[in-house]
């Protein structure tokens, strides 16, 4: 029933203009804020503590109402794939299609900002691409979500062993793949790195793959442009990791950080990248 009504609410979803969903989004981002109040200690401090160290303009509605916009433009790119597309402004795609030359596929990051479900599917238009995702814990929501974000030439692999077997078949044959880099690993998976000046679990998967071939590793970001006009995408070759994993993992939170400035209030403040997975050891003292 319960997978009925959200499959029912999704496609209802799907019939409305864009600028309305983002709206919606919207609205529901400042309920979300209001009424949680593990949500705001999330939120807030996370927020607040990079614009001040980064010396930008304090702009906690705006990233609030972003943040809401975030799960609003998912949702309708899930459903109206060809749409989405159709309002996206790519940039840099030179840089793509230099690196695909290499013949050594290539590895696709894209933080959680803005419009990031739009960059796999503007991806799969040119080339098969590999995407890794964490499946949830309740079957009828995972059946759905997949369902929801099925496209052409995209297949998605689990973050778990099988799943990095898979991304490197696909980079062997000269493909992509994609990850999400700020998302937090499970314990024995990464590294301790600073992230915005804290301490943050980070991901070592795209360093080593990058390094196993000396695989071009490439930044996007898909920046939401004003209500209902779409996206716009940037692409960034990363210079090769250092050998050293420390370094290394110094490097791709840098480049993660300028990613996110591209469009700060835009980031999903929400997240707790910060956390401690169970299995991990602790983070440094400092």
């Amino acid at each position: 029933m319960r997978k009925f009504l959200l499959k029912f609410s999704l496609d209802a979803i799907a019939a409305l203009p864009l600028a309305l969903v983002q709206a919606i989004g919207a609205f529901l981002g400042i309920l979300a804020y209001i009424g949680s109040k593990q949500y705001r200690s999330l939120f807030r401090p996370q927020y607040e503590a990079v614009v001040t160290a980064r010396g930008l303009p304090f702009k906690l509605w705006a990233a609030v109402r972003a943040s809401g916009m975030l799960f609003s433009d998912s949702l309708w790119i899930w459903r109206n794939p060809k749409k989405a597309l159709e309002i996206t402004k790519v940039n840099n795609w030179d840089v793509v299609q230099n690196a695909m030359l290499e013949g050594k596929g290539i590895i696709i990051l894209c933080p959680h900002l803005g419009g990031f479900e739009i960059i796999p599917r503007y991806l799969a238009n040119h080339c098969p691409a590999t995407i890794m995702y964490r499946p949830s814990r309740q079957e009828w929501l995972n059946e759905l979500v997949e369902e929801g974000r099925a496209y052409p030439n995209m297949h998605f692999v689990p973050t778990n062993l099988n799943g990095v077997r898979q991304m490197t078949r696909a980079l062997s044959k000269g493909e992509a793949i994609a990850i999400l880099p700020d998302q937090v690993p499970s314990g024995g998976d990464g590294i301790w790195i600073d992230f915005f000046n804290r301490p943050a679990y980070t991901t070592t998967l795209p360093i080593r793959l990058a390094k196993r071939h000396d695989t071009p590793a490439l930044m996007f970001t898909a920046k939401r442009r004003g209500l209902g006009k779409g996206w716009v995408i940037d692409v960034r070759r990363l210079d090769s990791f250092s050998d050293d994993a420390n370094h290394a993992g110094r490097e791709l939170n840098a480049a993660i950080e300028n990613a996110i400035m591209v469009a700060p209030e835009q980031f999903i403040w929400s997240y707790n990248r910060y956390k401690h997975p169970a299995g991990a050891e602790l983070p440094p003292s400092n």
